[in-house]
């Protein structure tokens, strides 16, 4: 048969549609731990502290001794139960009163052991109370070494801070300080240059000033010199005349007095 041939045209689509995606956002991927509360590193070197602290190590040491003793009387009581539960079944088997009487002394060393062992539970509880408060005191006294240790870094970094801003300080007043006396002494400097410049001025115009102005300027000094002169004699002439006029008066009594007197030199007069 003869293959038919096909339509030309857009190929035909597969059927069926593909998947649906999955409703909603895709997980997140896990995040990060969450970090543990408060700070490993210093509790870490806090219980440090207090393991290595001398009083622990002793306390700790005697607790051990104990605890050895408690674990070897533990053994015994074992041993002796063994020994004690198989004399038991012999004498249940035999029934003999050997094997009876075995029985109960195996019994009666258990209690034994066991009355031996009873102390040290007491002991070991003292034991671990002493490691305990040994503990405490150690980590107290770790505390205060931290603390210790925190005040020095911390005053050491205060001391370093002040010097620092100290020297910030001084560099700031400095630099302040050093900018205002720079205006003041360029005040200065500009007054001091402006009389300087007036008085090079003045040099230069009376440099330049004409010498006719002084000869006039002589002249006129000459013309009032003379009379600055007459004024003192006038005043002197008028000073001496009150003297000749008081030298005046003075002198007329006496004349009057000279007169009296030649009257009587002469002849007495006559009585009437």
């Amino acid at each position: 048969m003869a293959r038919v041939a096909k339509k030309p045209g857009r190929p035909a689509k597969k059927a069926g549609r593909p998947a649906a995606k999955k409703a909603g956002r895709p997980a997140k991927k896990a995040g990060r731990p969450a970090k543990k509360a408060g700070r490993p590193a210093k509790a870490k070197a806090a219980a440090s502290a207090a393991v290595s602290s001398p009083a622990v190590a002793k306390a700790e040491a005697a607790l051990e001794k104990v605890v050895a003793r408690a674990a070897v009387a533990a053994g015994r009581i074992k041993a002796a139960r063994d020994k004690a539960t198989a004399a038991a079944k012999k004498a249940a088997k035999t029934k003999t009163a050997a094997a009876k009487k075995a029985a109960a002394s195996a019994k009666a060393r258990v209690a034994a052991a066991r009355a031996q062992a009873a102390p040290l539970k007491s002991v070991i509880a003292d034991k671990k109370a002493a490691v305990a408060a040994a503990k405490k005191v150690a980590k107290v006294d770790a505390v205060k070494s931290a603390a210790d240790a925190k005040l020095v870094e911390l005053k050491s970094a205060l001391e370093a801070k002040a010097e620092a801003d100290l020297a910030s300080a001084v560099s700031k007043f400095s630099a302040r300080w050093t900018k205002k006396r720079a205006t003041t002494d360029a005040r200065k400097l500009k007054a001091a240059a402006k009389k300087s410049s007036a008085k090079v001025a003045a040099a230069e115009k009376s440099a330049k000033a004409k010498p006719k102005k002084k000869k006039a300027a002589a002249k006129k000094a000459k013309a009032a010199a003379p009379a600055a002169k007459k004024a003192p004699k006038a005043a002197a002439s008028k000073r001496g005349r009150p003297k000749k006029a008081a030298a005046k008066s003075k002198a007329a009594p006496k004349k009057a007095k000279a007169k009296a007197g030649a009257k009587r030199r002469g002849r007495p007069p006559k009585k009437k």
